[in-house]
């Protein structure tokens, strides 16, 4: 993989400086110029101008634009930063930190957090809680009686919430993830270690080539 130039960089919608960026984040500068070279594979997927819309997000995690699931709508909303309805090469690689191997384990909870709060009220509640387990079930392609789904969702409150209010806090979520590290199993990605070396696990092959970009 060829590294990108900084003149390169300048030409992209969105743009940030590198440096800047590796300051701010646990990549080197290097990791950051051969992430330009996956957020542009992915931006130029499909609308092609230098940005991630959703339905390239989703074509990246599924291969598929059209497949509806809200995990995949949580994330690409935390992604956007800005709250513009697409991603820029900054908020690309802030958000990717998040899943970085080094990245500290309170940041990762945090974020698992916002995740689950489906509303932004500063708790999770049961309902947000059992549509984001039935979300990440659909991901994964398994299949729970409504049953066994209600079971999940009562352990993980019996547990979780300490305080017996029918809400999951912050503090509540942290001392519960703390106990439970397998609910931060997908918050990191260990390709992201050695980003010049490989992609991560979840980035699939665009369809538009390197001619095109």
């Amino acid at each position: 993989m060829g590294c990108v130039s900084s003149k390169q960089l300048k030409r992209t919608l969105g743009y940030e400086d590198p440096n800047i960026l590796a300051k701010e984040t646990t990549f080197t500068v290097n990791e950051v110029e051969a992430l330009y070279v996956l957020y542009r594979k992915i931006s130029h997927s499909i609308i092609k101008d230098g940005l991630i819309h959703k339905e390239e997000f989703q074509l990246a995690l599924f291969r598929n634009m059209n497949k509806k699931n809200l995990f995949a709508d949580r994330i690409f909303d935390l992604f956007d930063l800005k709250r513009n309805g697409v991603i820029d090469f900054g908020e690309f690689v802030r958000s990717l930190n998040i899943f970085h191997p080094d990245t500290p384990t309170a940041e990762k909870i945090t974020f698992a957090f916002r995740l689950y709060d489906l509303r932004g009220t500063g708790y999770i509640e049961r309902e947000e809680l059992k549509e984001m387990v039935l979300a990440l079930l659909n991901e994964s392609d398994l299949l729970l009686s409504d049953e066994a789904v209600e079971q999940i969702v009562d352990q993980t409150f019996k547990q979780a919430d300490v305080n017996n209010d029918g809400k999951i806090d912050h503090d509540e979520w942290k001392a519960f993830a703390s106990k439970n590290p397998a609910l931060l199993k997908n918050m990191t990605l260990p390709y992201l270690k050695d980003i010049t070396m490989a992609f991560p696990s979840f980035v699939l092959v665009s369809g538009a080539s390197d001619d095109e970009l």
